[in-house]
């Protein structure tokens, strides 16, 4: 065979519209193959060195919509080439876009879900609270509900939609559904931001500004749970209580500070009470050496001089103990001094 007839031949194929659509189509199912062959053997031996398999993830997930992108672009320019009915040349390049834009979109969703899901395991780790599952299913439904909607906006845009009213109307929705959801909004941004500043956490003990006090249970999106001394379940939205002052007896640690207020006699000498009481507060179980204690004399009261004995134990659970312990060491170790404790009196003279 010689060159003029190899020529004419292959002229006569790229003139043929089916054979060039045909040959066409084949190059990309073969590019398509080349690219798996990329990303399985060359970029896959170059991500299991690093230290992360978020990589490795990553490219597994997008062997099959690059491949498969690939051959729908293929069929893409192949069609172009036949002649076809008006409504086939109108409408197939339409659906195959559409197609490519929900695999794009897809794809994209399964790495971000890669992403975040590295992300709330790493964060999971740091924290005993439930809220950062919480808070990573929220952004995943939230962020997933974004790219499908731009992922419409974009087909509707290859059919030759207009989507400027369209987002005019979106945006308008929103703003009505963002009035219509103030509260809740309001409370699910408290709760994200009680995971932020770290303020409030499972097992802390807290006591609210309206006097509320207990045991946090359940730090939620929506609500925070807190279970009252008296064994009853408080249930506070988190809007109000990222505005309120809180009080957290384990943060920044769980050594607490024990205050107890005692008075004796006029005349009594206020530095032998002062090493009496010192003395005695050293032998309280759970006691802790710093800071050190002391004993404040705070007032010459109407019936007796007031002290007030401060010391710290190593837990907020043995505030209450140490406590009752305080007193009863101090009543005693007092009357074995003999120093009086007054109890309130009033002293009348009459005058005849």
């Amino acid at each position: 065979m010689d060159v003029n007839t190899l020529y004419n031949q292959i002229e006569v194929f790229f003139n043929n519209e089916y054979l060039f659509a045909l040959f066409i189509f084949v190059m990309f199912v073969i590019l398509s193959k080349i690219a798996i062959f990329i990303i399985s053997r060359v970029l896959m031996n170059l991500a299991k060195k690093t230290k992360t398999e978020v990589d490795d993830l990553i490219l597994e997930t997008l062997k099959k919509p690059v491949s498969t992108i690939l051959i729908l672009i293929g069929v893409l320019i192949a069609v172009n080439i036949i002649t076809l009915p008006a409504i086939v040349n109108k409408a197939l390049p339409g659906i195959i876009d559409t197609i490519i834009i929900i695999i794009v979109t897809i794809a994209i969703i399964r790495i971000f879900k890669i992403i975040l899901h590295s992300w709330g395991e790493s964060l999971a780790k740091k924290t005993k609270s439930k809220i950062d599952d919480q808070l990573v299913k929220l952004a995943d439904n939230f962020i997933t509900a974004i790219i499908w909607i731009l992922a419409f906006v974009f087909a509707l845009n290859t059919w030759g939609v207009a989507i400027g009213p369209l987002l005019a109307g979106i945006g308008i929705g929103g703003v009505a559904i963002a009035f219509a959801l103030q509260n809740t909004l309001g409370n699910i941004f408290g709760g994200i931001s009680l995971i932020v500043d770290k303020s409030i956490r499972v097992d802390d003990v807290v006591e609210l500004e309206d006097g509320t006090s207990g045991t946090v249970l359940d730090v939620g999106i929506r609500s925070t749970k807190i279970r009252t001394w008296d064994n009853e379940l408080m249930i506070i939205p988190n809007g109000k209580l990222a505005d309120a002052k809180i009080i957290n007896y384990v943060q920044p640690n769980q050594k607490v500070r024990v205050v107890v207020p005692f008075g004796v006699a006029y005349g009594t000498d206020p530095e032998k009470v002062k090493k009496i009481v010192l003395k005695e507060v050293a032998k309280i179980e759970n006691y802790i050496e710093e800071p050190a204690p002391f004993v404040f004399f705070s007032e010459m009261a109407d019936s007796s001089l007031n002290f007030k004995a401060y010391f710290y134990v190593n837990s907020y659970s043995n505030r209450f103990s140490a406590k009752g312990k305080a007193n009863e060491l101090i009543y005693n170790a007092l009357n074995k001094n003999k120093i009086e404790i007054p109890y309130p009196q009033m002293d009348m003279h009459m005058k005849k």
